[in-house]
């Protein structure tokens, strides 16, 4: 295409975290580790909100969408990182960091739109009990994840197409453990004011008009549970959004830190912990904190270990009598 004429790299070579062969032999055994806990943790966190007709509502129904986003998005940047803790010339093809560019950047743009969402469901939830049902329907739901899911894939479609547009030259060494934009865009030797305006303004929609959305809904929701006069109505309100606040935190924090700060203020190193803690360590986070702050989701837990042990009883059962 002749949009990508400029385009001159064959590969990149990703420099990681460390040179030294034991301490990458230790962070696989770290990070991999962790990966599972992500995997399983966030697996479990959908099949409990599938299986049990209690979680059917709006909350878990935007629970769901970010745990499949999770496994999605640390999916993305996890087994790569692991092969290259195991191998010293750490390269990836041109083509491959583009498409690992593409689909880190879409999911972690979802995320943020996502977690605005939940957010607007916990005002109404909180705001709004009576018409709660009649005005988080299942259409507008259905509506709020399509449209995040959308502009997250077409805000990175954006930031690809232009990052192959770049021209590399030499030996292109990215700072990184992984294809980050911010990273990928720092080891070209060609004008890159155009990409960096275009992460500013998707930095203004993707990240700070969700963050707004967020910190509004929850001024109201604040708000509206101190008018609560009983201290039990107060605990229960507050309960209901102390897990999505908490990941909230999380999650807005380190990507406003990465992507909004001045860039002089940080160094490759600082970049890297903190693409590793949103793109590793916040997805492995998210079920154990919604599991361990949230009643209904630890009694749906409960039911499904308890049927698992039921359906292994029977199997056992049945096989002594075979």
């Amino acid at each position: 295409m002749e949009i990508f004429k400029n385009t001159s790299a064959a590969e990149f070579v990703l420099l990681g975290f460390s040179r030294d062969q034991g301490t990458n032999f230790l962070l696989f055994a770290v990070v991999l580790l962790m990966y599972l806990i992500t995997l399983a943790g966030n697996t479990l966190i959908i099949v409990v909100i599938c299986t049990d007709p209690h979680l059917s509502t709006p909350m878990y129904f935007f629970l769901s969408n970010l745990s499949f986003l999770d496994i999605c998005y640390t999916t993305s940047v996890v087994p790569q990182l692991l092969a290259h803790f195991m191998i010293t010339y750490k390269a990836i093809s041109f083509n491959r960091c583009m498409a690992q560019l593409y689909i880190s950047f879409s999911f972690g743009s979802t995320e943020f739109l996502l977690l605005a969402a939940m957010a607007y469901d916990r005002y109404v939830a909180v705001c709004h009990p009576l018409h709660y049902r009649v005005l988080m329907n299942r259409r507008l739901c259905m509506q709020l994840a399509s449209a995040s899911w959308t502009y997250g894939f077409l805000n990175a479609l954006v930031h690809t197409v232009f990052a192959m547009c770049l021209h590399f030259c030499g030996f292109n060494a990215i700072d990184h453990f992984a294809c980050e934009v911010l990273a990928v865009i720092k080891v070209s030797c060609s004008d890159t004011s155009v990409n960096e305006i275009l992460l500013v303004v998707a930095g203004v929609f993707a990240l700070l008009i969700p963050c707004i959305v967020v910190m509004l809904s929850y001024v109201y929701i604040i708000s509206a549970v101190l008018h609560i006069r009983s201290p039990d109505g107060r605990q229960r309100a507050f309960s209901t959004c102390t897990s999505h606040l908490t990941v909230v935190i999380l999650c807005y924090g380190s990507a406003i830190f990465a992507y909004m700060s001045p860039k002089t203020n940080t160094s490759p190193n600082q970049d890297k912990m903190l693409a590793f803690f949103y793109a590793v360590i916040t997805p492995m986070l998210n079920p154990i904190i919604y599991s361990l702050r949230n009643k209904e989701v630890k009694a749906a837990l409960a039911k499904t270990i308890e049927k698992c042990n039921g359906l292994t009883s029977v199997k056992n059962v049945a096989s002594n009598g075979l």
